[in-house]
């Protein structure tokens, strides 16, 4: 359900230039507007799963009744793999695209993000996923904040989670076929520990693309990419979480 690739292509600009105090400031306005961003995407992911999994009108245009439970209608194949669409035209097209342009393919993604999200509803208790939201939301934020403000290079460690979130994924793929209660266990277990790195990993990242002297256009699409970074590893650290911790219904 959620798109693994969250290593969206950009290009990287150290801080640098200005008087230090201007850059500060400028540091924490980009940076609680990557924030912004990346809270209103899961806001607009979340309100859009509960409306798909609880409204019978919106679940109709997504789900269809089949002889062996729910599956999926054309729409809501659509709604599934669109997402990963948008993420490449993100990451390989915002070069071309105004802020405002970005911004819309992000809004688009979130919400058809919350229709493939909205089947965590249908398996999972509403506690158990209230619970392990804020029990994500806890973790991410400690390592962001990590991110932000150790001294430590995390560059050698972001190249080695990379390595582990390709092993998740084929992991992943073999176990779609292989339906293997062990190997589903262990890639949540590793996908938690690759995710909160990521956390911190991106968050430093993000910060140490920021350049004072971006005009208005360049600091938005980095905004916007930075988002798209941080709400892809949320996402994925809840869903394995959820995977580890929520009860099923």
């Amino acid at each position: 359900m959620a798109n693994y690739d969250n290593q969206p292509a950009f290009g990287t600009t150290v801080a640098r230039g200005g008087a230090a105090g201007a850059v500060d400031e400028g540091l924490r306005a980009h940076m609680l507007r990557v924030y912004n961003y990346m809270a209103l995407g899961l806001v607009l992911t979340g309100v859009t799963a509960y409306a798909v999994a609880t409204v019978p009108s919106l679940q109709q245009l997504f789900f269809a009744q089949t002889i062996n439970g729910f599956g999926m209608t054309t729409l809501g194949w659509i709604a599934f793999i669109a997402p990963i669409g948008l993420v490449f035209l993100l990451s390989f097209g915002i070069q071309r695209m105004s802020t405002a342009t970005a911004q819309l393919v992000f809004w688009i993604y979130a919400a058809l993000m919350g229709v493939s999200l909205s089947t965590i509803f249908f398996a999972y208790t509403m506690t158990s996923i209230t619970q392990v939201f804020f029990v994500s939301a806890a973790t991410f934020g400690a390592m962001s904040l990590y991110g932000y403000t150790t001294k430590r290079d995390l560059t050698g460690i972001g190249s080695f989670l990379m390595m582990g979130l390709i092993g998740i994924i084929i992991a992943s793929i073999v176990n779609i076929f292989l339906q293997s209660s062990g190997l589903g266990f262990a890639v949540s277990v590793i996908g938690v520990l690759v995710f909160v790195g990521l956390t911190a990993y991106d968050t430093q990242k993000i910060k140490e693309m920021y350049y004072v002297g971006d005009d208005g256009t360049v600091a938005g699409r980095k905004a916007i990419m930075g988002a798209l970074s941080l709400y892809l590893d949320f996402i994925n650290l809840f869903l394995m979480l959820l995977r580890l911790f929520g009860d099923r219904r």
